[in-house]
């Protein structure tokens, strides 16, 4: 058996789709053609230079050794990890079909396998820090071998996937992951690690340790204020479904006038029962909007009412508490700061392939 990484689009714009299908896609553009047809990845990397004239020969030989082994060298029984950029979550799956190639489908979903999806939204921090890495390789298929990967994550998931156990990240260190034989399949020990993505699971550490319970409402107010809003923030306990009453304007009776929710949960999605507290709350206090901030993202069902409410309610996930965090780092309090200490930098960008 092995262990494989698959991303769903560079900006994870087909995780619904995989995800509602139990099926994986290749998600190559124009790639038309039925991969079964190739002998080798050589062969492959030749008819791709056809297809995407544009490209050099080592982004072709790049391309074709992560084509090849999703026809001819994954298995029924493999398991698959599909990193989450929508909502920086892990989901995890089982081969259970063969490739399939149809002209027939949308392009790019010409290629696909069935796969029974083990485990969906297992937050980052549950993994060693190691395997996030490899999770953060550049490429759009790949295996993960180094580490002892798949017997660690085999092991999480008779642990239902809970936070991975030290011994286990110990052990592996001293293992050596690498494995023979395999020459045609994209590792992700080859490959560029998303360092954006590695920057973010070390902040969300970071939150966790200096913001968690009532701690990431003092964090979203700060955030709220750097925006221009005045606000008002509940004591720690029952607070009704208000967090934080926020409006516009130096006295915040300006609009919009926000209601906001704040969740700290590191392993339960917000549901249903407290989106609709949301809405209940801000009829009370006749907020114009609602803001819902969840750590561990939300519940399908939440997210379906969400875009029913469009025009009045957002959720926020880490996703997007980490965009507008970083969007108003400089105009934090300087104590807030000095908490959460972060430094932009500049470096070279990786095309995910």
């Amino acid at each position: 058996m092995a262990l494989w990484l698959v991303r769903a689009g560079a900006h994870g714009e087909f995780e619904g789709k995989f995800l509602a299908e139990n099926k994986l896609f290749l998600t190559f553009d124009d790639l038309c053609v039925d991969l079964r047809r190739f002998e080798s990845s050589e062969a492959l990397a030749q008819k791709l230079g056809e297809i995407y004239t544009q490209d050099g020969l080592g982004r072709r030989r790049n391309h074709a050794s992560q084509l090849w082994p999703f026809a001819h060298r994954m298995q029924v029984g493999d398991w698959v990890i599909l990193p989450r950029k929508t909502d920086r979550t892990i989901c995890i799956a089982e081969i259970a079909g063969e490739y399939v190639f149809s002209d027939k489908e949308e392009n790019p979903f010409f290629h696909s396998r069935k796969v029974k999806w083990i485990k969906e939204g297992i937050p980052r921090y549950h993994f060693g820090q190691d395997l996030l890495n490899s999770f953060g390789a550049f490429m759009t298929v790949c295996r993960i071998v180094r580490n002892d990967a798949e017997n660690r994550v085999r092991k999480m998931a008779a642990h239902k996937f809970g936070p991975e156990q030290l011994i286990d990240i110990v052990s592996a260190a001293h293992k050596n992951g690498s494995e023979a034989g395999i020459t045609d399949d994209a590792e992700a020990s080859d490959a560029a690690t998303d360092l954006e993505a590695a920057g973010q699971d070390q902040i969300a550490k970071l939150v966790m340790a200096r913001f968690k319970d009532h701690g990431l409402s003092r964090l979203v107010e700060a955030i709220l204020q750097a925006q221009g809003y005045s606000t008002l923030r509940s004591p720690a306990g029952a607070d009704g479904g208000v967090d934080i009453l926020a409006g516009s304007g130096a006295l915040g009776f300006g609009e919009p006038r926000l209601c906001v929710q704040v969740k700290s949960h590191v392993d339960k999605p917000a549901g249903i029962k407290e989106y609709n507290e949301l809405g209940g709350a801000m009829k009370k206090v006749r907020a114009s909007h609602g803001l819902f901030v969840s750590w561990a993202g939300f519940t399908k069902q939440a997210e379906a009412a969400a875009r029913d409410e469009f025009f009045s309610v957002r959720l926020w996930t880490q996703r997007e508490l980490f965009a507008a965090l970083f969007e108003v780092y400089e105009r934090l309090p300087a104590d807030l700061r000095s908490e959460l200490p972060m430094q932009k930098i500049w470096a070279v960008a990786v095309p995910d392939v």
